[in-house]
C-alpha cells in the first residue's frame, strides 16, 4: 500500500513539476533530499549506537535487574502475569527504561526480548495475552524524561533551542501514557466480564 502511495505522489510530483515550468526545481529537491536523508541516517546511527551500548553495559553490569526491583512495585500492577511466572521482568524493565530516556531506537531489540518472554509466559500463544498488550501500548506510548532522538533530529536540522521541547514532551508522554494503561486495564477487565 505504501509504495503505492509513493508511487502516486512521484508521478503527481513529476507532471506538476513539467507543467508548472519547475523540472529543474524538482530534480534540484530529488537530490537534495535523498543526500540530507544518508547524512541524517548516520546522524541518528550514531545515537542509537551509543545509547544501544550503553544499555547493553547497564544489562550486562546488572544495572537492568536493579531496575527490575525498583520498578518491580509499577511492574506487579501493570503485569501481572509476567510477575506471578517471574519471567520477563528484567527485559520488561529495561525496554520501558529506555523508552523513558527516549532511546526508543535502543528499546527495540530490548521489546523484542520482552516479548519473547511474554509470550512464553502466554497460555494461548495465537492471541496476544493482556500483558503483551500492555507491553505494546507502553512501548508506544512510553512516558519520556529526556527524548534524546527527538532532540538529536531538531539538532540535525539546526534547531536553535533543541531541548525547548523537553516540557511539552513531558506533558504529552505522560498523558498518553496514562491513557493508554486505562484503556487497557479498562479493555482486559471489560474482556473478564
Amino acid at each position: 500500500m505504501i509504495g503505492k502511495i509513493c508511487g502516486i505522489i512521484y508521478v503527481l510530483s513529476f507532471l506538476f513539476g513539467c507543467l508548472t515550468g519547475n523540472i529543474d526545481q524538482l530534480g534540484g529537491a530529488v537530490i537534495d533530499g535523498a543526500s540530507n536523508a544518508v547524512t541524517l541516517t548516520l546522524e541518528l546511527m550514531g545515537m542509537m549506537c551509543l545509547w544501544s551500548g550503553v544499555m547493553r553495559v547497564a544489562e550486562v553490569s546488572g544495572v537492568v535487574e536493579k531496575m527490575s526491583k525498583l520498578m518491580s512495585p509499577i511492574l506487579r500492577v501493570l503485569f501481572p502475569d509476567a510477575c506471578k511466572k517471574n519471567n520477563g521482568l528484567g527485559e520488561i524493565a529495561a525496554s520501558i527504561s529506555a523508552n523513558v530516556f527516549g532511546i526508543g531506537n535502543a528499546a527495540t531489540p530490548l521489546a523484542v526480548c520482552a516479548m519473547e518472554k511474554l509470550q512464553e509466559n502466554n497460555d494461548n500463544k495465537d492471541v496476544a495475552s493482556n500483558d503483551m498488550i500492555m507491553f505494546a501500548v507502553l512501548g508506544t506510548a512510553s512516558f519520556d524524561i529526556f527524548p534524546t532522538t527527538l532532540i538529536a533530529l531538531r539538532r540535525a536540522v539546526n534547531s536553535q533551542n533543541p531541548f525547548e521541547i523537553i516540557v511539552p514532551v513531558w506533558i504529552c508522554s505522560f498523558f498518553t501514557a496514562a491513557v493508554g494503561v486505562l484503556l487497557v486495564k479498562g479493555f482486559c477487565a471489560f474482556s473478564r466480564k
